[in-house]
């Protein structure tokens, strides 16, 4: 049985957080959408007919009998070898990639805003699906280009590698060095429509599939200056083209907050009525970090803040701490997020240990003179933002996920090491609340480490101590392994007794295990839930100690009842990887098995629904009237071989597999629904509670 899958976009900060994975069909598993937030507060909608259909398998043929010569070698230029070859350009063609679309011509108008030439943006989803985004810059020229005899607004949007910010002087700081943003956006759109505001006249031209639909024309005249783009993402290109205005909410707000001077305007007129948000911070990055901290408790009322120039490079960092235990540290390249950190991350974590050992030893706050503390210590409850703006950023690939600037470390570093030892000594109430949480940390550190100790494996296929109710699989390569982690013995009983043992796993647990949220290191190697969790999967704990390359099982399937409580359990699992095991999730190892909620069943006949609709759907396609109905009020009422064929076999089985889109919005909500503060969740859950359904009351 192979189910269909409907995908329901659900609001709330967390959506774009964790997100969707398209199938490979040869992988077995179908594998649905998690662009939902953790919590599964708004649970999914499955439509499901449980009709079994007939699953085929193809061999791939690695014979080729044609020759291979001069005849076979094909030149992609242009627009076709982005049409071709998408993933090269903008990541890939999921959600994650239409949003790039946008993020493309946002981050041309953005430059103007860097050159001073604009205040205002505004990014608009029209009720067609389109997306329309104006500025009031400058206006891209449009006098002819000399080298190809076009327009250059024609140029710009049709030729790689085309721009102003190859040094020409236009452009001091960009985030867009490659001159390819716009001419992408064309290539993978249906349309793309442009009008330029520039030198009193008002400008039109229009592509389609990256080709040149009509000659530029003059449609007016004005006062005003700007560029105003409207383009469709290609169906033929994307699976989808549905934009998640949630997603792009958090994106756009995370750029006002870098950028103090402009504004950002989001409107999406796909609903009724129209949803209109406008971002402005005057305090940049400061207000960006007391927005991370909104919902816990800080340490110091205002954030520390510090900058530093050298030559035409720039940085500025603001931090705050809090009494969390979560690090939230993000970093910027001329406004482009690094989550992969580079080299300015590395100049503030070195520097920040630095800073603080400093200090604690100055004025002798550690017992022991030879005792350091480590970074893991001084960034516990720290929430930071460094940004950096200079002249030639070296980023990784075309996304620019980090930074290899080796100078900006240098800047970094010196800015960091010279202004917060000062800020520290002027504010020693501040330095004292800071260092008395650094050592703390520092203390449990030491607590929990013979506990980690006894959790690390000493190779992929070689174990210190394994706990003892996992039943595991007889297969030695990871790769290859899966292990299920059952929400109770009954269902773990069952689950064993249907799985395949040559690859699969089966760890049962038992009640809801220690909310991490609100809990220290050395309680997590405490909890005796959470500890065969830690043993089985291999890889150890904490993000700067797991390691990938010793996890046991690249398929680790949460397996809950499918009820309010199994969502809990689930929850609070994800918590946990999030916190403690993040490569765990960036890596995509981690899944929800989808159990059904119902057998239909009429004499000898039967079939599964994931929920009534299903169970509506199978009466219509088979005709029955009044048929049998079985409700599974969990995984233990199922027999071994209904829990095989329904959630373990990966020939019929459903997987949503999560993955990390936005960590910052993850981070958030995490912070929000698990975390102390009361009053907050209890707003999320009023204002969203009418999303939520399918739960188990």
């Amino acid at each position: 049985m192979i189910p269909n899958d409907e995908k329901n976009r659900v609001p709330g900060a967390a959506a774009g957080a964790f997100g969707a994975h398209a199938p490979n069909p040869e992988d077995g598993d179908v594998v649905s959408n998690l662009a939902e937030d953790p919590t599964a507060l708004a649970r999914r909608d499955f439509d499901d007919t449980g009709i079994e259909d007939e699953v085929r398998t193809e061999s791939f043929d690695t014979s080729n009998a044609a020759s291979y010569s001069e005849r076979d070698i094909q030149v992609l230029e242009g627009m076709e070898a982005v049409r071709k070859r998408p993933g090269m350009y903008i990541g890939d063609t999921t959600l994650r990639g239409l949003h790039h679309l946008v993020y493309e011509i946002v981050a041309n108008s953005v430059d103007e805003a860097l050159a001073g030439r604009c205040d205002h943006i505004s990014v608009t989803v029209n009720a067609d699906g389109s997306v329309t985004v104006e500025d009031n810059g400058s206006g891209i020229p449009v006098g002819i280009n000399d080298k190809t005899g076009k327009p250059t607004v024609e140029v710009v949007h049709t030729v790689l590698h085309a721009g102003g910010k190859f040094g020409s002087g236009a452009y001091t700081v960009s985030g867009g060095l490659h001159g390819v943003g716009a001419s992408v956006v064309t290539a993978l759109s249906e349309y793309l429509d442009v009008e330029v505001r520039r030198e009193g006249r008002v400008y039109r031209q229009r592509y389609e599939r990256g080709i040149t639909a009509s000659p530029l024309e003059t449609i007016g005249e004005t006062d005003r200056t700007g560029t105003r783009t409207t383009f469709l993402p290609d169906r033929q290109i994307f699976p989808s083209i549905d934009f998640d205005f949630d997603m792009m909410l958090s994106r756009y707000r995370e750029m006002a907050f870098l950028n103090k001077e402009i504004t950002i305007r989001l409107r999406d007129e796909r609903s009724d009525p129209p949803v209109d948000k406008k971002l402005h911070y005057a305090g940049g990055i400061i207000s960006f970090v007391e927005y991370l901290n909104v919902n816990k408790e800080p340490l110091h009322r205002l954030p520390i803040y510090v900058a530093g120039r050298s030559g035409g490079d720039f940085a500025e960092i603001a931090l705050q701490y809090n009494d969390g235990y979560a690090e939230s540290v993000y970093s910027y390249a001329n406004n482009i997020a690094t989550p992969e950190g580079g080299s300015h991350l590395t100049g503030f974590r070195s520097a920040l240990t630095k800073v603080v050992n400093d200090y604690s030893r100055k004025y002798k706050l550690l017992k022991d003179a030879d005792k350091s503390l480590q970074g893991d210590d001084v960034r516990e409850g720290l929430a930071a933002v460094i940004s950096v703006k200079l002249a030639n950023p070296q980023f990784e690939g075309q996304t620019k996920s980090k930074l290899g600037n080796p100078e900006m470390r240098t800047l970094v570093e010196n800015v960091v090491n010279e202004k917060l030892m000062t800020y520290l000594e002027e504010n020693p109430s501040i330095a004292r609340s800071i260092l008395d949480k650094c050592l703390s940390a520092s203390r449990a550190r030491e607590a929990a480490r013979k506990a980690r100790e006894m959790t690390r494996r000493k190779n992929v296929l070689e174990s210190t101590t394994l706990p003892g109710k996992l039943a595991d699989c007889q297969e030695n390569d990871p790769s290859l392994c899966e292990i299920f982690i059952v929400e109770g013995d009954s269902a773990g009983g069952s689950a064993k007794q249907g799985r395949e043992r040559k690859y699969q796993a089966i760890l049962p647990l038992w009640g809801k295990m220690l909310n991490v949220e609100r809990a220290r290191i050395d309680k997590v190697y405490d909890n005796e839930k959470l500890q065969p969790v830690i043993m089985a999967l291999g890889g150890g704990i904490g993000n700067s100690d797991f390691d990938v390359s010793k996890l046991r099982y690249h398929k680790v399937i949460l397996m809950a009842d499918a009820d309010v409580d199994g969502s809990h359990i689930r929850t609070l699992l994800l918590t946990f990887f999030f916190r403690y095991m993040k490569p765990l999730v960036e890596g995509g190892f981690v899944y929800i098995a989808c159990p059904p909620l119902y057998r239909v069943y009429q004499g000898n006949d039967g079939y599964y629904a994931y929920d009534e609709a299903g169970v509506e759907e199978i009466k219509q396609r088979t005709g029955w009237k009044e048929p049998k109905l079985q409700r599974y009020k969990g995984l233990g009422e199922m027999s071994a071989e209904q829990l095989w064929e329904t959630t373990m076999n990966p020939a019929s089985r459903k997987l949503m597999k999560v993955e990390l889109q936005d960590a910052q919005s993850a981070d958030e909500i995490m912070t929000l629904l698990m975390g102390d503060k009361v009053e907050p969740r209890k707003e999320f859950i009023q204002t969203h509670a009418k999303y939520a359904t399918n739960l188990d009351i």
